[in-house]
Order: structure tokens, then C-alpha cells, then sequence
């Protein structure tokens, strides 16, 4: 009885947010303008639906928020703004107040929250918190309560990135590390195994007695002067878990706090390039943050060489607070692959060895590694890999039941999954793949994996959590669902900002995670339960016009859930998900 037609699907969609908005004023037009691609024509022709990596999306360059107040001004300092006449920005707030955009909305989530907002006038709130003559209101008592609480941890210190800029970093382990290596006499010899502090005893005596260049404060103690062995290091409990996947763009910090709210035990932060985390690029150390809800937090980094893996590691041991770091040997993007790294790191074993025997000899938390079957269709390797990875000190191992060439087009192989989990043994690995519901998570946990690792899965239905916790399919409301996206763009405007550029930060993220979430099928809609994740429905009507609307694989209906949470979208504003999906009409 929900079964209907494309064409009638968005009619009954665009005449119901037609009446909603006769009495508001009707936002210009918004028109996605693209490019005409070759591919694209010619899957037109020969009728197959678009899917995959959107490879032929333009290149979009940020958006330029011409109308900003100065930085001296918002944050009201003593001293004059720097740049001083030259500044590009509003130093006069009322001539400031008199273009910027209008509020969205009464009631400001950070005032509320933690008693100030730091965003003042420019806040798209602002009228929540603003007195008198622009002046930023505070609540003392809400204040107080936050006063000296670290919610957000992992961020870059300005001196730390000024002397990665410099190459003014000592990574004197690595340095140790890589020297043993480049003794090696032939370039197919078995790389030596290594101290985890990577100097022979006489080095080791040198260094003991060389004073620190660093002050110290308080008593010397072993831990100053010898470094800890494996056994010795922090050790984490990996069994039994459910491990949110480290996901590129989604699995942002406001989305893993939905996932933790959800039940999720381990979080892992976005995959970080090793090479732009060295030259102290902002962008990338922002991948690194960790909320103060993520109690089990690890971080993944991508590269394809001894000395940037080595030298990273080392670097993020000293100044990050994480429980475990991992490698991503795994990835199928062709960016990743033709440079080495990923998924080329299985096929490049001698490099992989040092990657790993170098990044255990200089941390202090546990190595763990995420792989695929292989790389190319039905010809497996991992099986060969896993008992070396052993040898090589490795922590846990996490196993994508598919290779590179396979994507996500056909379903993971738990069987090959169970026989390698086998081989790990007793190392704990962990089985990735295909996971929507509590009987997927049931049928992965009776193969011999220690815990299972949930992307895709996570993303269309972040409570997956609580349904395998709870054994139980839950029928979860529209009304339910558009609390978690309000949940959502809270935790983006406390992560990303409330003024204008936060505020659209935001609004990406929120639509490129809602290309997921429209992949969701509401239980009470199934013929036959539960739900599985390559399975597309036909165009269906929803119990609701809010559950229609999410069910829609249009981008403009995406649009219009933002326009809900977080008010009309900014003028000549596109938006195209990173992957191929039927989103235009």
C-alpha cells in the first residue's frame, strides 16, 4: 500500500512543502548547475542507475564570506586590530549588524549550554545573547560550571604547528629506528628486529647521561629515562566491542557523539595523511580532536613510507591523548592507491613491515591495522598477511570482507573473515562488512571475530548500536529521527561555530551524512525483516509527509531537511554528494 511511482513520489513531496511555505517568503530559486560529463551520458544511455565514488564532481571552491567581523572586535581584545587599515574586515558593529544575514533563530544552543557564546553579534543567534549596544550577555552561573572543562581535546598548539613549519620537531626515536633499517645489505633482507626504543645499549647509556634540553619540573623518575617495553605499554581490552568505522567525511566529531549516545564502544577519528599532519596543516590536525564522550578513541593515519609513518607516530605519541593508533592499508581510493598507501600497502610487504615495526618502536599505545581481503577480485592475500602482522607487533586487526576492486558493489565474505580470524588468533580481529541489523551483527559474532566494525551501517541508522545491544528491531519514528539531525547540527554549531561560516560548515556535513540516511527503509514499511544493506527499495510513500520526506534520494529534498534545522540556504548555494546516487530528478 506504500508502493508508488517516481513521478508521483515527488509530486506528492513538492505540493506538500508548497503548502507549508505559502505564508513564509519563498527563498529564490535554487538551481544545481552540472557540468556534462561523458560518463554520465553514457550511462544515461545504456539505462544503468549511477553509483560508486563521484569522481566527475567539480572541483568547488569554499565559499567567500565577504560579510565578517574582525576577529579583534568579536573577541573584544584591549589591543587594535593588527592589520589596521588594511584589514578586509568590519570594525564598526553597527555597520556590520546592518548587512549580516539574519537570525535563525530565538535561543542560542552555545549560550544555553555553556553560559557564553564566543561567536558575540556574529552568532546567527545573536539576539539571544545581545544587550545594549551590541554588548555580548553572559551567564555567570552557567559560566562557572564550565570554567576549566577540556570538552574537546587533540587540538593543534599554535608553537607546535610554528615549529613543524620550521622543521624544528626532534624525532630522535624515529631517527634511531630508520638508521637500523638503512643498514640492511640487500634491499629484499627481512628488516632486523628492533628495541622499542630503537639505540643499542651503548647509545642507550649516551643518552641517559646527555642532560635533557627540556626544563623538567619535579623528581626524575625511570619513566623519564627508559622507554617501555611492549609488554609494559597501555594495553586496551578490544574484545567483545562494537567499533564505529574510522569513516572519510562523515565520521565527523558531532557524528560520533550520535553513534555514542547510541551505544558505540570504540570511536576512531577520520583517516589522516601523515604527511600533511607533519607539516602542521590545521585541516588535517582537526581530523585528530576527541570529545570528551569517546572514552575508547583511536586515531588512523594513511601513508606509505618508514620515515613520514615513524616520524608521525612519534610525533602524535608526545602530543595527542589517543588509546590506540591505527594503519589504513585499506583504502581503495585511486589517490591513495597509485601513491602506495592504502590498500597498495598489501602488496608492498617489505615497506609494510617497516611502517609497522617503526611506528610500535616509538609509541606507547597500541598498533592496530585495518585491511581488505586483497586487492584484486577472488585473488585473496590478507591470509598470507595476517600470521606476519603477528610477528610484526601488531595489537588487533580489523578485516573488510571485500577487496579494492570490489568496492562496495557485492557482499563481504564473512567465510574468508571466520578462516583469517583463525590464523590471527590470539591476536583480536575484528569483521567489517555489510552489518544493518542485530541478526547481521549475530550471524558475524557466530564466525571467530573478537568484535565487529560498523561503517555503512552506521551511517543510514546510527541506532544499529542500541538495536544489537538491545536484540530488537527498532520501528523508530520520523519525529525520533529529526531529533538526532537537531542533535546533529547542535554538536556542529558547538564544533564548527554558530556565525555564518560555521553555520554552512554544518549544513555540508548534515547533507552529505542525509545521502545515507534517505537509504533507510522504516520497519513497519518492510514486506520482509530486517533490511538489507545493498537492497533499493521502489519509490515509497511514508506513514508521515517528515518519513516521505526522508525517503527521498533527491538532493533538493536534502536541501529542504536543512532549511528546516538550519534555516534558508545562502543564495546561488549547490550542494553534489561525494558519491553517485540517483539524487537529481
Amino acid at each position: 500500500q506504500y508502493v508508488t511511482t517516481k513521478e508521483k513520489f515527488h509530486e506528492s513531496i513538492d505540493s506538500a512543502w508548497q503548502k507549508e511555505g505559502e505564508d513564509a517568503v519563498e527563498p529564490p530559486g535554487k538551481k544545481i548547475k552540472l557540468e556534462e560529463q561523458t560518463e554520465d551520458r553514457k550511462e544515461k544511455e545504456d539505462g544503468k542507475k549511477a553509483r560508486g565514488q563521484f569522481k566527475c564532481r567539480p572541483h568547488r571552491k569554499p565559499h567567500n564570506y565577504d560579510i565578517r567581523l574582525c576577529p579583534s572586535v568579536v573577541q573584544e581584545r584591549a589591543d587594535k586590530c593588527f592589520y589596521g587599515d588594511k584589514c578586509k574586515f568590519f570594525h564598526d558593529i553597527a555597520e556590520y549588524m546592518s548587512v549580516k544575514p539574519e537570525d535563525i533563530g530565538e535561543r542560542c544552543h552555545l549560550f544555553d549550554t555553556f553560559g557564553r557564546c564566543q561567536y558575540s553579534v556574529t552568532c546567527r543567534f545573536a539576539k539571544a545573547h545581545t544587550g545594549e549596544g551590541f554588548k555580548n550577555l553572559v551567564n555567570e552561573e552557567l559560566l562557572k560550571k564550565h570554567e576549566g572543562r577540556l570538552m574537546v581535546k587533540n587540538a593543534l598548539d599554535k608553537d607546535l604547528q610554528r615549529r613543524l613549519r620550521k622543521k624544528q620537531v626532534s624525532f630522535k626515536a624515529s631517527e634511531a629506528y630508520l638508521k637500523t633499517i638503512n643498514k640492511t645489505a640487500m634491499p629484499g633482507t627481512r628488516t632486523p628486529h628492533v628495541e622499542p626504543t630503537g639505540l643499542n645499549s651503548s647509545e642507550k647509556t649516551q643518552d641517559t647521561q646527555k642532560p635533557s634540553p627540556i626544563k623538567t619540573v619535579g623528581a626524575l623518575t625511570d619513566a623519564d629515562l627508559i622507554k617501555l617495553r611492549p609488554s609494559e605499554k597501555k594495553q586496551v581490552d578490544f574484545r567483545d566491542k562494537m567499533y564505529l568505522a574510522p569513516l572519510t567525511t562523515c565520521g565527523n566529531l558531532p557524528f560520533r557523539r550520535i553513534c555514542k549516545r547510541f551505544g558505540a564502544d570504540i570511536t576512531c577519528g577520520e583517516m589522516a595523511m601523515c604527511t600533511n599532519l607533519l607539516q602542521g596543516q590545521s585541516s588535517e590536525w582537526a581530523l585528530l580532536k576527541r570529545h570528551e564522550s569517546e572514552d575508547l578513541f583511536g586515531v588512523q593515519l594513511e601513508g606509505c613510507f618508514p620515515d613520514t609513518m615513524t616520524k608521525c607516530a612519534e610525533l602524535l605519541n608526545h602530543n595527542i591523548e589517543v588509546d590506540f593508533v591505527d594503519i589504513n592499508s585499506g583504502c581503495p581510493i585511486d589517490l591513495v592507491y597509485k601513491k602506495g598507501g592504502g590498500c597498495g600497502l598489501m602488496t608492498r610487504t617489505h615497506k609494510f613491515e617497516q611502517i609497522v615495526r617503526g611506528m610500535n618502536s616509538v609509541l606507547d599505545v597500541p598498533l592496530t591495522v585495518k585491511i581488505r581481503t586483497g586487492v584484486q577480485d577472488k585473488v585473496n592475500i590478507a591470509h598470507k598477511l595476517i600470521p606476519e602482522m603477528k610477528n610484526w607487533g601488531v595489537s588487533m586487526i580489523t578485516l573488510h570482507g571485500r577487496s579494492r576492486e570490489q568496492r562496495y558493489t557485492k557482499l563481504a565474505d564473512w567465510e574468508y573473515i571466520d578462516n583469517c580470524s583463525k590464523l590471527a588468533s590470539p591476536i583480536p580481529l575484528f569483521g567489517n562488512g555489510d552489518i544493518l541489523s542485530y541478526e547481521d551483527a549475530i550471524k558475524a559474532r557466530e564466525t571467530g571475530v573478537s568484535g565487529i566494525m560498523l561503517g555503512r551501517g552506521a551511517l543510514i541508522k546510527p541506532w544499529i548500536f542500541t538495536e544489537i545491544k538491545e536484540q530488537r528491531h527498532w520501528d523508530i519514528s520520523s519525529n525520533e529521527r529529526m531529533d538526532i539531525l537537531k542533535d546533529f547540527t547542535r554538536f556542529g554549531l558547538e564544533h564548527w561555530g554558530s556565525d555564518t561560516q560555521g553555520l554552512e560548515k554544518t549544513r555540508s556535513f548534515l547533507l552529505e551524512w542525509l545521502s545515507f540516511l534517505c537509504r533507510y527503509i522504516p520497519v513497519g514499511l518492510l514486506e520482509h525483516v530486517p533490511q538489507k544493506i545493498n537492497e533499493r527499495p521502489p519509490y515509497y510513500m511514508g506513514r508521515d509527509y517528515l518519513e516521505t520526506l526522508m525517503a527521498s534520494q533527491h538532493v533538493g529534498d536534502w536541501i529542504k531537511i536543512s532549511e528546516m534545522l538550519l534555516g534558508p540556504v545562502p543564495q546561488n548555494f549547490s550542494f553534489l554528494p561525494k558519491h553517485k546516487a540517483n539524487a537529481y530528478k
